[in-house]
């Protein structure tokens, strides 16, 4: 029977002026250099640029451990070496790797000893491998000043506009001793179809072998049993099942799966099981051509699906400690700010087990990315030989997964190739088309012909038309941060946007526990270092000033920045959501922070809850309401993502700052399942006689929908006044606020006054004499005063 022994304990690591210090398996050096007090935090202060010389030293990890000999063959089992690495066992080598991404496997029966044994596995820099392959090749256009593309590593290892530059290095996943005999599963890749009332599942299994001689392979699923022996290599198991019931993404329905269990056996017995759930879903892209351009709507179990969606990059820099735990904590953000889409973005890395598992037990879609980003990569060995490696394995390990919706070529290479000026600096150098165009396609039609493969995102799909045109396939919108204000957004009528995004900076008490600056202000020290985009905080203060009234201090700067991102997201995605279904998906940038920094995350680098968040679950809920301008006046838009109807009663009504009511009408409709209803408004509801006086509202059950006429610094707003009742209600607080004056994106930031306190609820808009109830979790204890007055309660009202 195999056996498996992982080799976790008693490593040490040495290089540079390190002599020796214990290592943490699997991690990697800065988290060990950070656990012996070599290093300061590198998330802290300025302490990232202290630690470049990491990323340029050479480092050695060792191990001594035991061993009985007994099986026919034992192997080396290495899931992750980052990156370049000679692996050493007694002194003799047993290979040399270069790919973060994918796993090696060696032979070491002639090599071990009974007794004690020698495992020492030198990892090379980064950066040297990288620049001698980029001098050898020639260099081509990336987005940044970093050789992450001549490299099988992690792209933002290297620094992003989010991320730090922080190239690690280290047994980043497991490793051990598998000892077997005969035979063993080498791979196990069950294809799951359903058509109709009947489900299908193929088994094809790879043996590696130790004997020649016939084995027994038994696979079942759902009370079926199938058996084959096979003196060969390779075998295909089918099974059939009747009804089976469907997985459904997340508010669609229920998440089913089923074991599938392969065992393999000889004529002694049992040789080597597996085990994997699976889940029965069919998945496609309509790209239908139409009078617009063409579709791309997701269908699963042949049902359209509109993508709520975000970006995820790795939750942290270090990978180690990404646990399942953290994992569960940010898909439960995730679902309540009701996102169904989780798009793995490919600068990071193919994703964990835990990862996938999770999003199939708790229905969330997931798009994975090949991991190429915002670069032109080489086609030239050994990269070539490489890639095919890693994207085989990668397909082969997550096809079995019911919530990988779809495997696509690269991020922005396309693009980036296009309109980026990389066609005269490459000249007739490769830069990554014949992966993304010929490999990678090959590789999934073989190994995962259920699922379908897109070329990159944003693309076109189609050759005669630009990749990031919004009437074709999917598009990226970046002049909206980059150049242009947020309400830019209205300005596309995109099919499906996979990118796009506003930037903010993370919770105060986030900052806080980062950064030491005192005074703490926008452009400190700390703060500069952590805010990585390009002219960042300029393009924050653009924002600022088309909106806002001007901050006069940090605390009014935190929040207004907090607020017009929360605003920026909130317009583009109920403006896509209304188009449905012209457009049916809207993936934004990004849900989740890998450290402490100002950037375009829903949850900060500390697992904090943004303002945005709570704007994305207003904004993302299955029924919406949302104010649209259409036709040269205003319009009532209900979206219903839900699979029932919805019968919208809704009361619009155009009101003065006091709440005085100027014109009414109510609106009728019932919204089909998976459709939107345009509702325009009539014009002595949609034309305001004075803008800065004057607000429209629509109200229906659980649903209300604001347009205000004038931007926030030219209305006139009244003074902030309110009453506040606080009650502790066991460890939580309720904070009920009752308006005297309209108050405009009420917000509540317990983190002020203690660092685990949360609220329930934020940007608020009351009218006068309206309630808001906030549930302040872990708040009994805080005072109650504080928790309603500046800066923790903040309304757009104070800066009037």
């Amino acid at each position: 029977m195999t056996s498996y022994r992982p080799l976790h304990d008693g490593w040490a690591l040495s290089g540079g002026d390190v002599d020796s210090v214990a290592a943490t398996v699997p991690g990697c050096v800065h988290t060990d250099l950070l656990a012996a007090g070599l290093i300061d935090d590198p998330y802290l202060d300025e302490n990232e640029q202290k630690l470049a010389w990491i990323g340029r030293t050479d480092w050695v990890y060792e191990t001594v451990f035991s061993h009985e000999p007994g099986a026919d063959r034992t192997d080396l089992v290495c899931a992750g070496l980052d990156t370049v690495a000679t692996v050493v066992l007694n002194g003799v080598e047993l290979g040399r790797t270069a790919n973060q991404h994918r796993g090696y496997r060696f032979d070491v029966r002639a090599v071990l000893r009974a007794g004690e044994n020698q495992l020492r596995i030198h990892f090379a820099s980064a950066y040297s491998y990288a620049e001698a392959q980029r001098d050898r090749l020639g260099d081509r256009p990336n987005a940044y000043p970093e050789p992450f593309n001549f490299i099988r590593k992690s792209a933002c290892n290297f620094g992003w506009d989010w991320g730090p530059t922080l190239v690690t290095a280290g047994i980043w996943q497991e490793i051990g001793l598998q000892s077997w005999s005969v035979a063993r599963l080498a791979e196990v890749r069950p294809q799951v179809t359903v058509a109709g009332d009947t489900g299908s599942v193929e088994v094809r299994v790879r043996l590696d072998r130790a004997a020649a001689g016939p084995v027994t392979l038994v696979a079942t699923v759902a009370g079926e049993r199938v058996e084959t022996t096979t003196e060969g290599d390779e075998a295909v198991l089918s099974l059939t099942v009747r009804d089976p019931e469907l997985w459904w993404p997340a508010g669609y329905g229920a998440q089913p799966r089923y074991d599938v269990d392969v065992t393999l056996s000889g004529p002694d017995g049992e040789l080597d099981s597996w085990r994997r759930k699976v889940g029965f879903r069919s998945v496609r892209v309509d790209t239908t051509a139409d009078a617009d351009g063409s579709a791309f709507t997701l269908l699963v179990n042949d049902v359209p699906v509109f993508v709520r969606g975000v970006n995820w990059i790795p939750d942290d820099v270090f990978a180690n400690r990404v646990t399942r735990e953290r994992l569960a904590a940010r898909f439960a953000q995730a679902l309540g700010a009701n996102v169904n889409y989780l798009r793995v973005w490919g600068g990071g890395r193919y994703e964990s087990e835990d990862f996938y598992d999770l999003a199939d037990e708790l229905g969330l879609m997931v798009g994975q990315d090949f991991l190429f980003a915002c670069a032109a990569y080489p086609e030239e060995e050994p990269f070539a030989t490489e890639l095919a490696a890693e994207a085989r394995e990668q397909v082969v390990r997550l096809a079995s997964h019911p919530s990988l919706m779809m495997w696509t070529g690269n991020n922005e290479n396309i693009w980036g190739h296009e309109d980026w000026d990389w066609k005269a600096a490459l000249g007739d150098k490769s830069w990554g088309a014949g992966y993304y165009f010929e490999l990678l396609p090959r590789i999934v039609a073989a190994e995962d012909p259920s699922r379908p493969y897109w070329p990159g995102s944003p693309y076109s799909g189609r050759d005669d038309k630009h990749p990031n045109d919004p009437a074709y396939g999917t598009m990226h919108i970046w002049d909206v941060w980059n150049t242009d204000d947020y309400t830019m957004y209205r300005e596309y009528r995109p099919r499906f946007v996979a990118e796009f995004g506003y930037q903010a900076p993370p919770a105060y008490a986030t900052l806080r526990r980062a950064l030491s600056d005192d005074p703490l202000t926008h452009d400190s020290p700390g703060m500069r270092a952590h805010q990585k985009a390009q002219d960042g905080d300029a393009k924050l203060q653009r924002g600022l000033d088309a909106h806002l009234p001007a901050p006069r201090d940090f605390d009014d700067w935190h929040y207004l920045t907090q607020l017009n991102q929360a605003r920026a997201l909130s317009l583009g995605i109920e403006h896509f959501r209304s188009l449905r279904p012209l457009c049916m998906g809207a993936i934004m940038w990004q849900l989740n922070d890998c450290w402490p920094v100002t950037s375009w995350a829903a949850v900060d680098g500390d697992g904090r809850r943004k303002p945005l968040w709570y704007a994305l679950r207003r904004s993302f809920a299955p029924r919406l309401l949302t104010v649209q301008p259409r036709d040269g006046g205003l319009a009532l838009v209900a979206v219903n993502d839900s699979g029932e109807p919805w019968p919208v009663s809704a009361a619009v009504s155009r009101r003065t700052l006091s709440g005085l009511v100027l014109a009414e009408v109510t609106l009728d409709a019932t919204v089909a399942p998976g459709s939107a209803t345009t509702l325009p408004l009539p014009a002595e509801v949609a034309t305001a006689a004075d803008p800065t006086q004057e607000v429209l509202v629509a109200t229906a059950p659980e649903q209300r929908a604001w347009w205000f006429f004038a931007e926030d610094k030219d209305i006139a707003w009244p003074p902030a006044k309110f009453d506040a009742v606080f009650e502790a209600v066991g460890a939580d607080a309720r904070v009920q606020i009752t308006a005297h004056h309209i108050l405009r994106d009420l917000t509540l930031s317990p983190d002020r006054l203690d660092p685990a306190a949360e609220t329930d609820d934020s940007g608020v808009t009351l009218l006068p004499g309206e309630s808001a109830t906030f549930i302040v979790r872990g708040g009994a204890g805080l005072e109650p005063t504080a928790l309603s007055t500046r800066p923790v309660l903040r309304c757009v009202n104070d800066l009037a």
